[in-house]
C-alpha cells in the first residue's frame, strides 16, 4: 500500500471511529465486565477495550492498567490494527517492533501481548480488545478464538447503540417536523361503539397546528362523537372509506362546531389491520370567505360594471406612464387609441401631431418615402401576424434613431381581426452601446492574435537564425579551406552543416505538428507492440536514476496512427517528465480502451466514440495552475533559458489533433503530472510494419528502371536526378506539372513518378498524379512536399501506391523510397 492509500485508509478508520460516538465516554460496565472476561480466560492480570484515535489510544473499559488514555507512541494496539485480525506477542523482548518500548524496557515492564481486532462492517479496525502481561507466554488455540468471540461481541455493542442512537436522532427530527408543520395533522384510530362496528374514531395524535387549524384543542384522546356529535356521521364515512379500500382522499368541508372551513387530504396507514387513517389538513376560510364574496360580487351587474371600468382606468393609466410607444389601428390604418409618448414621438419624426380617428398612412402623404415604410411595417400586424423588428428611422430633423417594433393582431371578444397595435422603444443607445462593445472586443481579440503571432515569429526568428549562422559558417568555411588547399578539414564543416540542416528540419516538423500540417504515414497498429523498444530508448534517455514502468491494457483495440510521430511524442512527454525530476522518481506509461460518452466527450473537446489512451505520468513538480493552460503554446516552456525548445509539447497537441484525437493534461503542484493522449478506435486489422529502408550503399543498379522527376526547384531537381542515376535508374525532369504530363505522353515507359505537391503553371502535384494515373494504371508515385501544400494531400493520408517524403529530405531516405516503391510494384 502507498502513502497515499494508507493515508486514505486511515482517514475513513477515523471517520468509522468518530461515527461510533465512544470516545471520551464514562465507562460501563458492560464494556468492564467484557475486558475482566478476556483477562480470565487467557490468565493475564490485565485486559483492555483500547480504541486507536488520532494520536492517542482510550480505553473504554480496562482491567489492570488504571489509565484511560495513553500516547499511540508506546502502542502495542496500533501494530496490531496493521494485522488481518489479530496480533499475538508472546515475548516483546524477541520482537523487534516492541524491544526499545519503553513499556518493555522500564516499568511496567510488559512482555506478552494479545489483541483481537475490533472492525466494522466495511472492514476497518477501530481497536482492539487485548490482554497483557508482565510475563513471556502463549495463548491456546481457544483461548485466541474466545478472545477474537468477545472482540465480535464489543462491535455488537457499538453496533446496536449506534442504531439506537440514529433511530432516535431520526425520531426526534420527524417529531420536530411534526410539531413545526403549518398544517394540522392527526393520526385517528377506528373503534366500535352504540353505532356499530368502527363507527367511531379516536385520536392517537395531534401536532399543535391541530388547534390553530381546527380551533379544537387538546384532541388527543377525545373520541369524534364527543366532540362533534352532530356531524360525527359524515366525518366517520369519509375515512371509514379510506380505511376500507386504502384509496386516498382530497376534499374541502367546514367544520361545523368551530365554523372553520378546512382543506383535507387523508391516507390509510399500513397495515390496515392497525385500523388508522392519517390526515393533513388547512384552515381555509379566509381563502372561502374571499372566493363567497366575489361570488356575491360578479352577481351585482353594478359593482363588476365599477370593477371593470376600475381596471380599464387603471391599465389606461398604466400605457400613459409607460415608456414605450403604444400605436393602435384599425384594420383602414385609423388611429383607435395611441398614449402620449406615442403622440408626440410621431410628431417628432413626421412633423404633425396625430390625433384619435386620424389616418396613419394619410397623414405622411406629402412624405411618399415614409409613408411607404409604414405600409410595409404595418402590412403583417394588419393581416394577423405578431412580430419584432428593428428599424431606423430619420425624423425631419435630420437625426436618425433606432426603434424595437413589436406587433400585434387586434382582435375583438369573437376572435375576429379589427386592426393592430404596437409597442415600440427607442434602442438607439442599446445599439451603440452594443457597436461599442464588440469593437473593444474585436479590438482585444486582434491584441491577443498579434500577441501570439509576436511570441510565435520571435521564438521562429531566434532558433532558425542560430541554425542558419552554424549552416552559413560551415559554406564560408569549406570555401576558405578549399581556397587554402586544405581539403582534409572540409569534412568537420560538412558534418557541422548537416547537423545544422537536421536541426532545422526537425524544427520545422515540431512546428507542423503544433500547426497539425505534418505529413503523416497512419497505419492500423496495437500501441502496445510499440512498448518494449520504445522503453529501452526511453530508459537510456532519462538515466538510471528513473524508474520506467508500463502498464499495457489486455485486448487494446488498434489505432490508425503514425508509429513513428506517436513514438515521438511519446519520447518527447517522457523527456519533459525527466526534466521535472531531477533528484529521480518514476515514470508510467499506461495504455486502456476509453468508451466516451457525449457528456465526457463534451467536456473534452471530442466527438463520443471508442478511444485508445496512451498516458505518461511522473512523479514530479507538478505545474502551477495559472499555467497550466499555455503549455500547448509554441515556444512557451516552465524550464531554464536555453534548456528547452518550447515546442514538445506543441508537437504533441498537434499530432493528436492531426490523428483526430486530442490531448489531456492534468497537475498538482508537488504530486506530478499526466499527459494522456487519445487516439480513435481503428476497427480494421493491424497492420503489420513495413521493413526498414534500405540504404544507397546496399541497392543494386536498375538500369532497366525509368523515373521521371517534377519539382519546379532546379538544386532539388538536381539533387533528385544524380542520386538515382549514379544507382542506375533512368531519369527524366520536368520543371512544372505540364511539361511532365507531355514528357510522360510521349515516353515509352515510365515506372515511378516522383513530384512536388506544390508546382506552377495551374497543375499541382495531386493533380499530375491523377492525370499521369490515367495514363499509366498503377503508376508508381512519390510525392516530395513541405508543409504548405500537405492539405492537397488530404492532410497526409493518401491511396495505394503512393508514399509521401518531406522535404528537407536525407538522400538515403530519397533512394530508400524509391527502392520499396519499384520492388513492391
Amino acid at each position: 500500500m502507498n502513502e497515499t492509500e494508507g493515508g486514505d485508509r486511515e482517514r475513513r478508520r477515523l471517520e468509522a471511529l468518530d461515527g461510533y460516538q465512544i470516545l471520551d465516554t464514562p465507562r460501563e460496565p458492560a464494556f468492564d465486565e467484557m475486558a475482566r472476561l478476556a483477562a480470565d480466560l487467557c490468565g493475564t492480570p490485565i485486559g483492555a477495550v483500547n480504541l486507536i484515535g488520532a494520536g492517542r489510544q482510550f480505553f473504554k473499559a480496562e482491567v489492570g492498567l488504571g489509565v484511560r488514555e495513553t500516547p499511540l507512541e508506546t502502542s502495542f494496539c496500533r501494530h496490531a490494527i496493521l494485522e488481518q485480525d489479530f496480533l499475538l506477542v508472546p515475548d516483546a523482548t524477541a520482537d523487534p517492533r516492541f524491544n526499545c518500548n519503553p513499556l518493555v524496557t522500564a516499568v511496567p515492564g510488559l512482555r506478552f501481548y494479545a489483541g483481537a481486532l475490533l472492525k466494522t462492517p466495511d472492514g476497518l479496525p477501530i481497536g482492539t480488545l487485548c490482554v497483557l502481561d508482565t510475563q513471556p507466554r502463549e495463548l491456546s488455540e481457544l483461548q485466541q478464538r474466545a478472545l477474537k468471540v468477545l472482540a465480535n461481541q464489543v462491535m455488537s455493542q457499538f453496533e446496536m447503540r449506534r442504531a439506537i442512537r440514529e433511530r432516535t436522532e431520526q425520531a426526534d427530527r420527524y417529531r420536530t417536523l411534526f410539531d413545526t408543520m403549518d398544517e394540522g395533522f392527526c393520526v385517528i384510530e377506528f373503534v366500535g361503539g352504540p353505532h356499530g362496528p368502527l363507527s367511531d374514531y379516536v385520536h392517537v395524535e395531534a401536532n399543535a397546528a391541530y388547534a390553530l387549524n381546527a380551533g379544537i384543542p387538546n384532541v388527543v384522546g377525545q373520541r369524534l362523537r364527543e366532540m362533534v356529535g352532530d356531524e360525527a356521521d359524515d366525518w366517520a364515512r369519509r375515512y371509514g372509506e379510506v380505511l376500507r379500500t386504502g384509496v386516498p382522499i382530497r376534499f374541502e368541508r367546514e367544520l361545523e362546531a368551530t365554523g372553520r372551513y378546512l382543506s383535507l387530504s387523508a391516507f390509510r396507514i399500513e397495515p390496515a389491520s392497525r385500523k388508522q387513517v392519517a390526515v393533513l389538513f388547512q384552515d381555509i376560510t379566509a381563502r372561502r370567505d374571499a372566493e363567497l364574496a366575489l361570488i356575491r360580487l360578479n352577481e351585482t351587474l353594478e359593482a363588476r360594471v365599477a370593477e371593470a371600468l376600475a381596471e380599464r382606468r387603471l391599465l389606461a393609466d398604466v400605457v400613459e406612464a409607460t415608456h414605450a410607444f403604444v400605436t393602435i389601428v384599425d384594420i383602414e390604418g385609423n388611429w383607435l387609441a395611441m398614449n402620449s409618448a406615442a403622440a408626440r414621438e410621431f410628431e417628432r419624426l413626421f412633423g404633425v401631431l396625430p390625433h384619435v380617428g386620424d389616418n396613419l398612412f394619410g397623414l405622411l402623404a406629402d412624405r411618399p418615402e415614409h409613408q411607404a415604410m409604414m405600409r410595409a411595417s404595418w402590412a403583417p400586424a394588419l393581416a394577423g401576424e405578431e412580430f419584432v423588428t428593428v428599424a431606423q428611422i430619420e425624423g425631419v430633423d435630420g437625426e436618425a434613431r433606432s426603434y424595437e417594433l413589436r406587433f400585434n393582431a387586434l382582435r375583438n371578444a369573437e376572435g375576429e381581426r379589427i386592426g393592430a397595435f404596437q409597442f415600440a422603444y427607442d434602442v438607439t443607445e442599446r445599439l451603440r452601446e452594443q457597436d461599442r462593445f464588440r469593437a473593444t472586443e474585436e479590438a482585444l481579440r486582434q491584441a491577443q492574435k498579434m500577441e501570439a503571432v509576436g511570441q510565435l515569429t520571435g521564438g521562429l526568428a531566434h532558433d532558425f537564425n542560430n541554425l542558419l549562422a552554424g549552416i552559413s559558417g560551415s559554406f564560408e568555411m569549406i570555401g576558405t579551406r578549399l581556397a587554402q588547399g586544405r581539403a582534409g578539414d572540409v569534412e568537420k564543416y560538412l558534418i557541422a552543416g548537416q547537423g545544422a540542416t537536421r536541426r532545422a528540419s526537425a524544427l520545422t516538423h515540431r512546428l507542423l505538428a503544433f500547426s497539425r500540417r505534418q505529413t503523416l504515414s497512419p497505419r492500423s497498429i496495437v500501441v502496445n507492440r510499440l512498448m518494449r523498444e520504445l522503453v529501452e530508448l526511453i530508459q537510456r534517455t532519462v538515466g538510471p536514476a528513473i524508474e520506467v514502468e508500463t502498464v499495457a491494457a489486455a485486448g487494446l483495440w488498434p489505432a490508425l496512427v503514425d508509429a513513428n510521430q506517436l513514438e515521438n511524442a511519446i519520447l518527447n512527454l517522457c523527456i519533459n517528465a525527466r526534466d521535472a525530476m531531477p533528484e529521480g522518481g518514476r515514470i508510467t506509461i499506461e495504455t486502456a480502451n476509453r468508451w466516451i460518452d457525449q457528456r465526457t466527450a463534451k467536456a473534452h473537446g471530442l466527438e463520443p466514440g471508442q478511444y485508445v489512451t496512451v498516458c505518461v505520468s511522473d512523479t514530479g513538480c507538478g505545474i502551477e495552475k495559472d499555467i497550466l493552460d499555455r503549455v500547448f503554446d509554441p515556444f512557451f516552456t516552465t524550464k531554464p533559458l536555453g534548456e528547452g525548445t518550447g515546442l514538445g509539447l506543441s508537437m504533441v497537441y498537434g499530432f493528436a489533433r492531426q490523428s483526430h484525437g486530442h490531448v489531456r493534461i492534468y497537475s498538482e503542484v508537488g504530486q506530478g503530472t499526466m499527459v494522456c493522449l487519445y487516439l480513435p478506435r481503428n476497427l480494421g486489422d493491424e497492420e503489420q510494419s513495413d521493413p526498414e529502408p534500405i540504404t544507397s550503399r546496399a541497392l543494386r543498379a536498375a538500369a532497366e528502371k525509368t523515373v521521371l522527376i517534377v519539382d519546379d526547384e532546379p538544386s532539388v531537381r538536381m539533387l533528385v536526378v544524380d542520386a538515382l542515376e549514379e544507382l542506375g535508374y533512368a531519369c527524366a525532369e520536368a520543371a512544372t506539372g505540364a511539361e511532365g504530363i507531355e514528357i510522360l505522353r510521349g515516353a515509352g515507359h515510365v515506372d515511378l513518378l516522383i513530384t512536388d505537391v506544390g508546382l506552377p503553371g495551374g497543375m499541382n502535384g495531386r493533380e499530375v498524379a491523377e492525370r499521369a494515373r490515367e495514363m499509366v494504371p498503377g503508376l508508381r508515385i512519390l510525392f516530395i512536399t513541405g508543409y504548405a501544400e500537405n492539405a492537397v494531400l488530404n492532410h497526409g493520408h493518401i491511396g495505394h501506391g503512393m508514399e509521401v517524403l518531406t522535404k528537407p529530405f536525407a538522400v538515403n531516405d530519397l533512394v530508400g523510397r524509391v527502392d520499396r516503391l519499384l520492388r513492391d510494384g
